[in-house]
């Protein structure tokens, strides 16, 4: 019986940097084919071209980046030879809304772990409930009811704790900025 092999160093770097990066090349990949679908599939083909590559690939540099490279000739390919896509963009757009993207992404990972931060700056009843109606998606009126509270009552903590964190965001966002 064949002992079962342990990846390499290299396949686990792969793997490990992939996982991390597949939301964003899927959204990436999202906006430039205009669906999901076509996102998948092109990016199942680009994260083959990816791990052949891979060798060439330099540590020391952001991996989406260069992973998104491939991602957008693939989805040019895709495009190109596609004949079920409704969506035609000229490379010069394509180039355009690759850009745009990534910046985009980078915007919201910034404005992600801005948010993150400002959640644990609120007293623990606070983040309690923005987790709870926001993240874990409870109706209103069962949180009402599981805490004994007011609809109305937690309803105007939401609506004070979403100023709170739109206040904190825009200075942590304006700090960084400069």
């Amino acid at each position: 019986m064949a002992e079962k092999s342990e990846p390499s160093p290299s396949s686990e770097q792969f793997i490990t940097l992939l996982n991390a990066a597949h939301g964003r090349l899927l959204a990436f990949l999202r906006v430039m084919l205009g669906n999901n679908a076509d996102a998948e599939d092109v990016l199942q083909r680009a994260s083959m071209t990816i791990w052949r590559k891979f060798s060439e690939y330099d540590p020391g540099k952001d991996f989406f980046s260069w992973a998104s490279s491939f991602a957008f000739y693939e989805a040019k390919n895709f495009q190109r030879i596609s004949a079920r896509s409704r969506l035609h963009f000229d490379d010069e757009l394509m180039e355009r809304l690759a850009e745009e993207r990534v910046r985009d992404l980078d915007h919201r990972e910034a404005r992600l772990a801005a948010m993150d931060r400002c959640i644990e700056e609120l007293d623990d009843s606070g983040r309690e409930l923005v987790r709870e109606f926001y993240l874990h998606d409870t109706a209103l009126s069962a949180l009402a009811e599981r805490l004994g509270r007011a609809p109305q009552t937690l309803y105007n903590k939401l609506n004070t704790l979403r100023r709170l964190l739109a206040d904190c965001m825009k200075r942590r966002l304006a700090q960084e900025a400069t």
